[in-house]
Order: structure tokens, then sequence, then C-alpha cells
């Protein structure tokens, strides 16, 4: 009954590549075929939620062996990349819990984003996303876990650039997948030293193993998995990027930072516990770090003024619990955290869209009724004694976006403006090499633009063919009417006639001004009135 994990992750991937497909080639389209792809989305989540929780009560009857290998996939000399899945344990229970989370926010997105233009689009990587979490928890090594977290994080960024004509959502999306990458760079690497110290990808190899290590390899492989996990998650220092992350729906915002994708920094902690066990600097790092996170998210929330914002915030202070819960060892508790918070956080994400609607309708009213406080130190006085730096660094969020852009952004574009211009001056100088390609390109758009004018004065006295007496004589009114059309609209804009045109428009401006004088205005309706009666 192993087999069954395959599955798991398999049936939301077939989901999205029919939804993708169908759209790419318009079997799939606009609001008369979205019921075909809700149903095809609902279909194969809820029935690899079945096969999950079908997994789960074989593995609590011990009728699975808790590992699944489908063969190998890369073997080179000592690297031996298998396709191999988890069937035990808590991979299982958590991917259980996502498959039914992903499950209801499936079900809840078909009727919100009914009549979007993206509704395809939405549930198209809203399964890749499904499929590449579960593949993420249930992969058995280093290379499937790290597929599934980099699939997961491009998910991202597609829903929170949903509404990519908004020059703010492109942004933030941009914002949130290079901070990422971070966390990925730290990923691969600790998977890189795990191969080099340990000869295995496989997480069972190297928990194994971990005692081989000795204490500053163990340091090392953990401190990299860390701050994958940090990224992941939303810790210190990356915690900007949850609150810019409020840009998609609410269904994404539920599943991807209020149920699922935003505990897997936590789950990667938790997977690789015996390594963690073995280096007490990163156990320290861990708990350190959740701590300053829980404040940071518990003094930032309380300035927040959207629900929104309260719960992204009080989001990042829970995940901070649990990273000082495995940094201080435990682990069951951290477990279980980790899924009473996905349950309720969904739950709160979702119904976060009808909060007001939801209230008694008494609290509203005594609400209507405060009177509003302008006052700066009557509201510091409600918050309690707390300086007054701490309450405005709340309200700025302790100035980590001008942070990050002052400690990277800035130096990375200053480095890439130097590096431009050092190949651009010196190099293509030494080198002999032409000039920049792209001048080349506009200079063949000219060219062919020339071309293209060209033909169409010798296309202009054939404009029309016609035959007989009716014919030539709609030929010939063709004829002039382009004629007109050519030299007086199309190319008269631009040119000479451009003078005229803004003289017939100040002439014309003039003319409605004196119109709407009131004594002319007076006029024009008394001649009304006679002509009327």
């Amino acid at each position: 009954m192993d087999a069954l994990v395959v599955l798991i992750p398999l049936m939301p991937l077939i989901a999205a590549s029919a939804i993708g497909m169908g759209h790419l080639f318009g079997v799939i389209s606009g609001e008369a075929d979205e019921s075909i792809t809700a149903d095809i989305a609902n279909w194969t989540i809820s029935m690899s939620s079945l096969l999950a929780l079908t997994l789960l009560g074989i593995d609590l009857w011990g009728k699975n062996t808790g590992f699944y290998t489908v063969g190998h996939w890369l073997n080179s000399d000592t690297l031996d990349i298998q396709i191999n899945f988890i069937t035990g344990g808590f991979n299982v229970r958590l991917a259980a819990l996502f498959s039914i989370l992903l499950t209801i926010v499936t079900h809840f997105s078909v009727n919100y984003m009914h009549r979007e233009a993206g509704y395809h689009r939405f549930f198209f990587i809203l399964s890749l996303f499904s499929s590449a979490i579960l593949l993420l928890v249930l992969s058995g090594n280093a290379v499937g876990t790290f597929i599934g977290w980099e699939v997961a994080g491009v998910c991202s960024y597609f829903l929170i650039a949903y509404a990519y004509d908004r020059p703010v959502a492109v942004a933030n999306a941009t914002r949130v997948f290079v901070t990422n990458r971070i966390g990925d760079a730290a990923f691969v690497l600790g998977a890189g030293l795990s191969y080099a110290w340990l000869d295995s990808v496989n997480w069972s190899n190297i928990n194994a193993a971990s005692e081989q290590l000795t204490p500053g390899e163990a340091t090392a492989i953990a401190l990299c998995f860390a701050v994958a996990a940090f990224a992941k998650s939303a810790q210190l220092p990356f915690t900007p990027w949850l609150a810019r992350a409020m840009e998609g729906p609410t269904p994404s915002s539920a599943v991807f930072y209020g149920a699922v994708m935003v505990h897997a920094g936590v789950y990667l902690v938790i997977l690789l516990r015996p390594i963690f066990e073995h280096a007490p600097l990163a156990m320290a790092v861990v708990a350190i770090v959740g701590l300053m996170t829980a404040v940071y998210g518990f003094v930032v929330g309380l300035t927040q003024t959207d629900v929104k914002s309260s719960l992204i915030f009080a989001t990042s202070g829970q995940l901070g619990l649990m990273f000082l819960e495995c940094g201080l060892g435990l682990w069951q508790l951290a477990g279980w955290h980790l899924c009473a918070h996905a349950v309720v956080r969904g739950y709160q994400f979702l119904t976060a869209p009808s909060l007001m609607h939801n209230m008694p309708s008494h609290y509203i009213e005594s609400s209507r009724r405060k009177a509003p406080d302008h006052d700066h130190s009557h509201r510091l006085r409600r918050v309690g004694d707390v300086p007054a730096w701490v309450y405005v660094a709340s309200l700025q969020r302790f100035w980590l976006d001008q942070i990050t852009d002052w400690a990277l952004v800035k130096p990375v574009r200053g480095l890439a403006h130097d590096l431009s211009y050092f190949d651009d001056h010196i190099v293509d100088r030494i080198m002999g090499a032409p000039a920049p390609a792209i001048r080349t390109i506009s200079s063949l758009a000219q060219l062919e633009e020339q071309m293209i004018g060209a033909q169409l004065d010798n296309d202009s006295d054939n404009f029309a063919q016609g035959s007989g007496l009716a014919g030539k004589l709609t030929e010939w009114m063709a004829a002039v009417l382009h004629w007109f059309e050519d030299r007086f609209v199309l190319r008269g804009i631009g040119k000479n006639s451009i003078n005229y045109g803004r003289e017939l428009g100040h002439i014309a401006n003039k003319f409605e001004q004196s119109v709407l004088r009131p004594r002319y205005l007076v006029l024009f309706v008394f001649i009304t009135l006679l002509v009327a009666f």
C-alpha cells in the first residue's frame, strides 16, 4: 500500500496539466468553461486528499514500511538520487492535513473567483502548487523536496502578481521572489554539504549518519537549512516579504501564507531533527531568531489597521514561537503547534472578507458611536506605558524594508550599474566589439518601417479594384477617400498639417468658450422656444 504515496502529488499535477493545456489550446476558456476547470481541480485534489487519508490510516495501523522507492533518477559515482517517498510518521500526517486544507480552499475558490478574468489561470496555479507542496512534504530526499520547494515559490510569485496590470502587485511579487532566493541558495548549499560529508541526499541517510558528523560539520549543515527555513517561513530578517504577499486573491493568501506554504520552513527543521540536535549552536540560533520574530510580530501587529495585516503579523509571530520550540528541543509541541495553527489561520484568512458581516450588530453600532481620536498622545496612553519610539517603530515595521533596500537592493543595483559601465566602456573597447545589439535592432526596425511606408506608397494607387461601370465608380471613390485619409489624416500628424490642426483646435476652443457664456446660452434658449412655438 506504500505505492499510494505516488498518486498523492500526481493527481493535482494531472489537474494542472489538463487545465493548462486546455486553456493554452482554447479548449477551456471564458465563463462558459468555468465549471469544467472547477470540476477538474476539485475532483483531483479531493482524490489526493482521500489517498492521503488512506495512507495515514494504513500507517496508523502499522502496515506501512515507511519508505517507497519508484526508481533511480540519477546515478553517477557515489551520487545516487532516487525517486523515493516517505510513507510514515509526521510526513504522512502533515500531507493528510495539507491535502484537506487544499481541498477546502479549492472548493472555496470556485465561487469566490467566479467571473474573474484569470479564473482558469488561478486554478492551474493552485493545482500546480498543491502538487508541489505535497511533493515537498512526502519526498524522501533533498532533491525532490527542493523541486517542490521551488515550484511552490514560483506559484507564490504568480499568484501575488495575479493582477499583473497593477505595478504594485508585480513589484511586491518580485521582491518576495528575490527574497526567497536567498533561502533557496542556503538550501542548495546545505544539500551540497550533506552529500560532501555523508555521500547521500536522502533524508533518512542524512539523519541516520548525523552522529558521524563533527560538531562543526553538523552546525554548518544545520545553519544552511535553518536559513532556508527562515526565508520560507518569514523569520527575521526576512519577515517583510510576508506582508508584501497580500496582493494575491484571498484564497491564495489563505493557502500560501496562512495554512500551508508558510509552514514549510518549520517542517524542514523538524524533518532534520537529528542534525539540529548535534548542533547546539544552530539550535540556539533557531531559538533566538524565533523569539525575536515572535516579539516583532506581536509589537508590529498592535498597530495594524486592517484584518489581513493583523493576520499576517500574527502568523509570523506564531511561526516564531514554533521555531523557538524547535530551538528548545520541544519537537513534538512544535509539530502539534504547526498543525493547529495551519487549521486556525487558514479559517481566519478565508473568513476575513466577511468579517464585518459576521460581527454582532451591537458591536458595530458601539464602534460607530465612538468619537475619532486624533490626539497622538491619547493614542499612546491607550496602548499603555510604551515609549513613543517603540510606537513609531511599530508603525514603520521597524524599518526592515528600508534596511533591506539599503543593505541588499541598492548595493546590487550599484554593482550592476558599475559592471554595465565597465563592460560598455572598457571591455567592449578592448575587444573591439561592435555597437550594442539594441542599436542594430533599432536600425533594422527603422529600415523596415521605411520599406513598409514605401510599399504603402506604391500600393496607394491600387487601393481598390473593380470591373464594370459601378465597379470603376466605386474604385474611383475609394481611391479619393484613401488619398484624403492618407495625406491629411495619417501623414498630416507630426508634419506641416499639425500646425493647422492646432490652430483649428484653438479656434474651436474659443468658439466653445464664447458659446458657453450666459448671454449666448439665454439667446439660444429663446431661439429654441421661438422655433418650437
